[in-house]
């Protein structure tokens, strides 16, 4: 069977491959349209094992290492995004027909087998900010009215939102999603009306054989599948960034584009930013919209995101006025660029989303004040040179963390910013506390993963505002200033 094709699940016998969110979402939904539902996880204990029995009590389960008799006799593969499609049991189905598809792909089936007319789908993906403009663009569908449903590796997992808007009896007009490169891997009919590629940097080369792959994956927001009418030309319109190279080459031949970036725009359907003296406008061709100084989160990452999100609702024909309004109120999201207190004239940022380098050279070159900057972890596989020229332009020290401290000290050694290294995030703090003056920003960004000393990114973040409420708490005073203390903010 051809993978683009649809299936109609009813009697079909469907893996799923992963037992974690997306996986425990895909049964529940397969489940629910019939399908003979069998689940395997390569973990010897998934998170959402105990859930998936409980929700299919008769349902096939394999936990551990793959083994070919669970792929016997099976007519679909749903899988997880943590699983790789280089997977030897996936590649030996795919070369005996049996279609891959993960829980995008079958949002994209239910949603052009649901017989009622087609909502808008807004699709999102990039290395960094693809969760903030998601939020934004979502933010800005409800100032203008609809009633739209924010979905897909931002949470809730889509299948789970799409199920409870199925059992309330209410579809929503939009969906708005953020779509991971790994969902993206088996994604053939989403079909967006507005897709935006955001940027593109070094990130999960422990999956992808390089920069070309990566992109390849991150393009395919852009396919048109067999569900669009027309065939497979033409589509929805494609958001691209024109400050990066690798984007901007995704544009397709008759596809209407618009672009978004930090510069003046090139056409009257594009954005971008007008330095006016002291004033930063966001701009559509020639139109001045707003000033960057009224957005809540700073920065021109920020700014950017802001374009991005407003690219997005026009691809749809919304009115701007709604659209700016919600940037207005826009507050941002825990873990970007989050401003946790200010301590002795020194601000502190947990940026514990900053999980590859170009999300901390964005946060970096965000930043007014001089910084001294926390970064290590788990690199991916990543080259860490590309930091170099933003630390020496806006750094005062780096601290370094975690597994790969090394690896990013030797990519930066000449930068000419001294370099630090901490056992714990606790120390990190402290030191860069002590190393911090009056005026600079403490920014904790990681660049890397956090599996190797955390929970996950939420947690590195848990532990990074705890060590700043302990300095807060403690009266720990840096040598250049005084302290001062905010009210403590409740950690969720």
């Amino acid at each position: 069977m051809n993978s683009k094709a649809m299936m109609n699940l009813q009697g079909k016998t469907v893996l799923v491959l992963g037992i974690g969110e997306t996986g425990l979402s895909m049964a529940k939904w397969l489940s629910r349209r019939g399908a003979n539902v069998r689940a395997a996880d390569s973990r010897t204990a998934p998170p959402c094992l105990e859930d998936l029995k409980q929700a299919l009590p008769h349902a096939r389960i394999a936990i551990g290492p793959f083994a070919a008799d669970i792929f016997a006799d099976i007519d679909l593969i749903a899988i997880s995004p943590g699983v790789t499609l280089a997977e030897r049991f996936v590649q030996t189905a795919l070369k005996d027909g049996v279609p891959v598809v993960g829980d995008m792909e079958l949002f994209a089936w239910a949603i052009a087998q649901a017989g009622i007319q087609r909502p808008a789908i807004l699709g999102v993906t990039g290395s960094n900010g693809k969760t903030t403009v998601t939020a934004m663009a979502g933010a800005m569908l409800k100032e203008a009215g609809w009633d739209v449903e924010v979905a897909g590796n931002i949470g809730p997992a889509v299948l789970n939102a799409l199920v409870r808007r199925e059992d309330s009896g209410k579809l929503p007009q939009a969906w708005v999603l953020e779509v991971s490169s790994f969902q993206l891997e088996t994604t053939h009919n989403l079909n967006p009306d507005g897709a935006a590629v955001l940027n593109l940097s070094e990130d999960h080369f422990d999956r992808y054989d390089g920069m070309r792959d990566y992109a390849a994956a991150k393009a395919r927001l852009f396919l048109r599948g067999v569900s669009a009418s027309g065939g497979n030309d033409g589509g929805g319109v494609q958001i691209l960034n024109r400050d990066d190279h690798i984007v901007r080459g995704m544009a397709l031949t008759g596809r209407k584009q618009m672009t978004f970036g930090l510069d003046l725009p090139m056409g009257d359907s594009d954005f971008g930013l007008l330095h006016e003296g002291k004033n930063i406008w966001l701009v559509q061709g020639n139109t001045r919209l707003m000033k960057t100084s009224e957005l809540v989160v700073s920065g021109l990452h920020n700014a950017a995101n802001a374009l991005a999100a407003l690219a997005l609702c026009r691809a749809i024909a919304l009115p701007f006025e709604p659209l700016l309004q919600a940037l207005r109120r826009f507050q941002g999201l825990p873990h970007r660029m989050e401003k946790i207190a200010t301590i002795g004239g020194v601000t502190f940022y947990d940026d514990s989303k900053g999980t590859n380098v170009g999300a901390t050279v964005a946060a970096l070159t965000g930043m007014q004040p001089r910084v001294v900057l926390i970064a290590g972890g788990d690199g991916k596989g990543q080259d860490f040179v590309p930091l170099a020229g933003p630390v020496a332009e806006h750094a005062r020290a780096v601290v370094l963390i975690g597994r790969d401290a090394g690896r990013i000290a030797a990519a930066i050694r000449h930068c000419g910013v001294p370099l630090h290294h901490a056992p714990t995030m606790e120390e990190a703090v402290q030191k860069s506390f002590a190393l911090a003056h009056a005026g600079d920003a403490v920014l904790m960004s990681p660049a890397c993963a956090s599996l190797d000393m955390f929970r996950n990114y939420a947690h590195r973040a848990e532990v990074f505002v705890a060590a700043v409420r302990q300095i807060q708490g403690g009266g720990i005073m840096s040598a250049n200033a005084d302290l001062i203390s905010l009210p403590k903010r409740v950690i969720h």
